[in-house]
C-alpha cells in the first residue's frame, strides 16, 4: 500500500511508520513527505531515508482553497492509498477531501470525540479525567470530528503534567498508527478496496433506495441487504451481498430472522478500538459503517382495520434492533431511518469523504426517535386492546410505573398560541385515528393551534347533549349554548340562537361545535356572524352551498369515528414533567344526587340544572353557568373566587338570570354565592355539595325558597 505522510513537526509518528516497514511488520511503503513548515523534521527524516519531500506553506496563497489544491498537488503526484496526517497542524478543506475521498486518516491524541483540537492532553489534566488516549480517525472537514477508525486508552497519573501525559499517549499513537495502516492494508489484500466502508440496508419504504445504494457504491461502499431491499437494489444493477451470505444463517421462519445475527450486531455495535476491531477480526466479521433501515408499517396497518394476526406480525423486532445499534454506536455509524437524507449524506460524502460527527450525533437522535415513536404506538395498540376505554373503572391500573405517549404528525402549524412559538398537531399513535385527528376540513384557511384547542373544547361540549345542541367556544370557554326543540328538521337553527344569545359580543370569531348535522336553515343562522371555525358530524348540501360563500371560515366534518372518539387521557406539561389523568365527563347517571333544601326543583328546574351542570364541566374553574329557558344565559369562567365567577356570570345574564337556574363546578367554602343567586331571581342551583359549611349554604337556600342539589361529584376543570 502506498503511503503519503502529511507532518508539520518532529515526525516521531512518521518514524514509527518507518521503522515498522524497516522491520517487516508493516508492508508498506512511504512515497512522499509533505509539510507546511519548511523546518519541519519530519523532512530531514524522510530525506534520511531517501523519501520525496515537500513544502506547501499557507503563507504562500491568497485562501484556503488555493492552499488545499496546492497541496492536493504535491500528494497526488505520489499517487497514494492512503494519506496519514501524523502532526500535521493544518484543518483540511473540502478542495483537497475531494481528491482522496474516505483515504485521509489522522492520529489526534485524545480519546475522541473527547478534547478535540490543540493542546489535547493539558486540556484532560485540565478536566480532571482519570484517563485519555489517542485516536486514530477518518478526516472530514471538521475539527477531528471523522469516524474513529481505532483508539487506544491511557491512565492521567496523579501528579501528571502536561509534557509527562504527552509522553506516554505518543508512545502508544506510534503502535497505533502502524496498527491501523496494518489492518487497512490487509482489509486491501482481501480484495476489498482502500478504506471501502460497508451500508446495511433494510427497508420498508423503499423511496429512493436503489439510487442512494448506487451512489454508496460509487464511493467505495460495499452493500449488505435482505429480503426484498437486496431484490430492489440488485434488481437496479447495483452489487449488494446478502446477509445471508456474511452470517452463513438463512432467512428462517418467514423473515422473523434474518439480520439478528451476532456478525451482523458485532459489526455494528463495535466501537473504533483496537480491541474491538480485533475481537471483530476474530469472529470473522466486518465493520458496519452505515445502516440503513426503516420499520414494518405498524401504525399504517393498525389503521388499515387488519386482523390483529397482521398487526402482530407487523410489529418490526430486527429493524429496531439494527437502527437501536447503530445510534447507540454514532461515533463511528451513521444511521439513516428517514430517506430524506440520502441526498444530503451522499453529498457529505463526496464532499469530504466522511459523515462528519455532528450530523451522525442528529442521525442518531432521530433514529432514537423513530424507535421510540414505534414502540410506543405499539404500547398504545396493546393498551388500547387489554384496557379498552381509559375512561372507564379500570384506569387506575393503567397508570403504570412508567408512562409512554406518542404521536403521528398530523400537521404542522404556523404557529402555537402567539406567533413566536413553533407548534405542531399529532395524533395518537398506535390506533385508527378518532376525534379532530379523522376530521376532514371541507372549506376554509388552515387551521391554527387556538382553533385546533378551541374545536376540542367545543365538541367535548356539545357531545355532552343528547338533544340538538351548539355550543360556541372562545379562548377555550364556552360563552354560548343552546338546545333546540325542533322546529326545523334538526332543531340547530333554534339551538344556534339560543346559544348566541347567551354573550353575542364574545361570540364574534368564535368557534362553533354542533351535534347534528347542519341544514341550510342553521347555515343561514350562522353566516349571519363572523365565526373562525364550525365544527359537526356533517353538513347538508345545501348548508355547504351557503357556508362556501364566505372562503375563510373554517368547516369540518366530524362524521363517523371523528365523532365517535373514545375518550383520551388528559396529558398536560409542567416543569420537568408532565400530569397524566383519566379524562372527565358529565355522563353523571344522577344515582349519588341529592336534594337538599326543602323545596324540590320542579320539572322545569330539574331539565335545565342538567344542562347546566353539563355546560359547567367544561368551563374553566371557578365556573358558574346560568341556564334559562333552552339555554346558557350567564358564563363565569376562570375566576381565583367562586363569587366572583357568580357575579360575572349573573352581570352576563342581566334581566335573564331572574327565573334562571345555576350550576357551580364546585361546592360552596360560603353562603355567599346563594345569597347572590337569590337576590338576581334564581330559582334552583346544582352543586357538587361537600363543604364544612355546606349547612349554610342549605339554610339560605331553604329561607329564599331556592331548591338545590347535591351531586356528589365536582368538574373542577383548570
Amino acid at each position: 500500500m502506498r503511503l503519503v505522510v502529511l507532518a508539520s513537526g518532529r515526525g516521531s509518528n512518521l518514524q514509527a511508520v518507518l521503522d515498522a516497514i524497516a522491520n517487516g511488520s508493516l508492508r508498506c511503503s512511504v512515497e512522499k513527505v509533505v509539510s507546511d513548515v519548511p523546518t519541519a523534521k519530519a523532512l530531514e527524516r524522510a530525506r534520511t531515508s531517501g523519501i520525496p519531500v515537500a513544502c506547501v506553506r499557507r503563507r504562500d496563497f491568497a485562501s484556503r482553497d488555493e492552499f488545499d489544491a496546492a497541496l492536493g498537488d504535491a500528494v497526488a503526484d505520489a499517487r497514494p492509498d492512503l494519506v496519514v496526517l501524523a502532526g500535521f497542524m493544518r484543518v483540511l478543506g473540502p478542495r483537497f477531501l475531494r481528491r482522496f475521498p474516505g483515504a485521509v486518516i489522522n492520529i489526534h491524541p485524545a480519546l475522541l470525540p473527547a478534547f478535540p483540537g490543540l493542546n489535547a492532553q493539558r486540556q484532560a489534566i485540565e478536566a480532571g479525567v482519570s484517563r485519555s488516549g489517542c485516536t486514530v480517525h477518518y478526516v472530514d472537514e471538521g475539527m477531528d470530528t471523522g469516524p474513529a477508525i481505532g483508539q487506544r486508552a491511557v491512565p492521567v497519573l496523579p501528579g501528571d503534567d502536561e509534557a509527562a501525559l504527552s509522553e506516554r499517549i505518543l508512545q502508544q499513537e506510534h503502535e497505533l498508527l502502524v496498527e491501523v495502516i496494518r489492518a487497512l492494508d490487509a482489509s486491501r489484500e482481501e480484495g476489498h478496496k482502500m478504506a471501502k466502508h460497508m451500508a446495511l440496508i433494510s427497508v420498508h419504504d423503499k423511496t429512493g433506495v436503489e439510487d442512494f445504494a448506487r451512489g454508496l457504491v460509487e464511493l467505495g461502499y460495499g452493500i449488505l441487504s435482505t429480503g426484498g431491499t437486496a431484490r430492489a437494489i440488485r434488481d437496479a444493477g447495483v452489487e449488494v451481498t446478502d446477509v445471508s451470505a456474511v452470517t452463513g444463517f438463512p432467512e428462517v421462519m418467514d423473515g422473523r430472522v434474518k439480520t439478528l445475527h451476532p456478525l451482523i450486531h458485532a459489526g455494528i455495535l463495535a466501537r473504533p478500538t483496537a480491541e474491538h476491531m480485533a475481537e471483530l477480526a476474530k469472529i470473522g466479521g466486518s465493520p458496519i459503517d452505515i445502516v440503513v433501515s426503516n420499520l414494518y408499517p405498524f401504525q399504517r396497518t393498525v389503521e388499515s382495520g387488519a386482523r390483529e394476526e397482521d398487526i402482530i406480525e407487523n410489529i418490526d423486532v430486527g429493524g429496531p434492533s439494527m437502527v437501536r445499534a447503530a445510534a447507540k454506536n454514532f461515533e463511528r455509524v451513521t444511521v439513516v431511518v428517514d430517506p430524506a437524507h440520502y441526498g444530503e449524506i451522499l453529498a457529505e460524502l463526496r464532499e469530504s469523504g466522511s459523515v462528519s460527527l455532528a450530523v451522525r450525533r442528529s442521525l442518531a437522535a432521530e433514529a432514537f426517535r423513530h424507535t421510540a415513536a414505534y414502540d410506543c404506538a405499539i404500547s398504545n395498540y396493546f393498551a388500547g386492546a387489554v384496557h379498552g376505554d381509559p375512561a372507564g373503572p379500570q384506569a387506575r391500573e393503567m397508570l403504570t410505573p412508567e408512562w409512554t405517549t406518542g404521536g403521528v404528525l398530523v400537521q404542522s402549524l404556523r404557529y402555537g398560541e402567539n406567533p413566536h412559538q413553533a407548534a405542531a398537531f399529532y395524533r395518537t399513535s398506535g390506533c385508527v385515528p378518532r376525534g379532530i385527528a379523522a376530521s376532514k376540513q371541507l372549506s376554509g384557511k388552515e387551521l391554527s393551534f387556538n382553533n385546533l384547542a378551541d374545536m376540542d373544547a367545543a365538541i367535548s361540549t356539545v357531545r355532552e347533549f343528547d338533544e340538538p345542541a351548539v355550543v360556541i367556544v372562545k379562548h377555550g370557554n364556552p360563552c354560548g349554548a343552546g338546545t333546540g326543540r325542533g322546529r326545523d328538521s334538526h332543531g340547530l337553527a333554534e339551538a344556534f340562537s339560543v346559544a348566541l344569545e347567551c354573550d353575542p359580543v364574545s361570540a364574534f370569531g368564535g368557534i362553533v361545535a354542533a351535534n347534528r348535522s347542519v341544514d341550510r336553515a342553521a347555515a343561514e343562522a350562522m353566516k349571519k356572524l363572523f365565526l373562525e371555525v364550525i365544527a359537526a358530524p356533517g353538513f347538508d348540501d345545501d348548508a355547504l352551498a351557503v357556508l362556501r360563500l364566505k372562503p375563510n371560515l373554517r368547516l369540518i366534518d366530524m362524521s363517523a369515528g371523528a365523532w365517535q372518539a373514545a375518550p383520551s387521557w388528559d396529558v398536560r406539561p409542567v416543569l420537568g414533567g408532565f400530569l397524566v389523568q383519566q379524562p372527565d365527563s358529565t355522563r353523571d347517571d344522577g344515582a349519588g344526587f341529592s336534594v337538599v333544601t326543602k323545596r324540590a326543583p320542579d320539572e322545569r328546574e330539574g331539565i335545565q340544572l342538567a344542562y347546566a351542570w353539563k355546560l359547567a364541566a367544561h368551563v374553566r374553574s371557578n365556573a358558574i353557568v346560568l341556564w334559562n329557558g333552552d339555554g346558557a344565559v350567564g358564563v363565569g369562567a376562570g375566576q381565583m373566587n367562586r363569587v366572583g365567577a357568580a357575579k360575572i356570570a349573573i352581570e352576563a345574564a342581566g334581566e335573564r338570570a331572574r327565573g334562571s337556574v345555576l350550576a357551580s363546578d364546585g361546592f360552596f367554602p360560603f353562603a355567599d354565592t346563594v345569597e347572590l343567586a337569590a337576590d338576581a331571581g334564581i330559582t334552583a342551583i346544582i352543586q357538587p355539595g361537600g363543604s364544612v359549611k355546606d349547612r349554610d349554604s342549605i339554610e339560605s337556600a331553604n329561607a329564599h325558597g331556592l331548591a338545590m342539589v347535591f351531586t356528589g361529584v365536582r368538574h373542577f376543570a383548570h
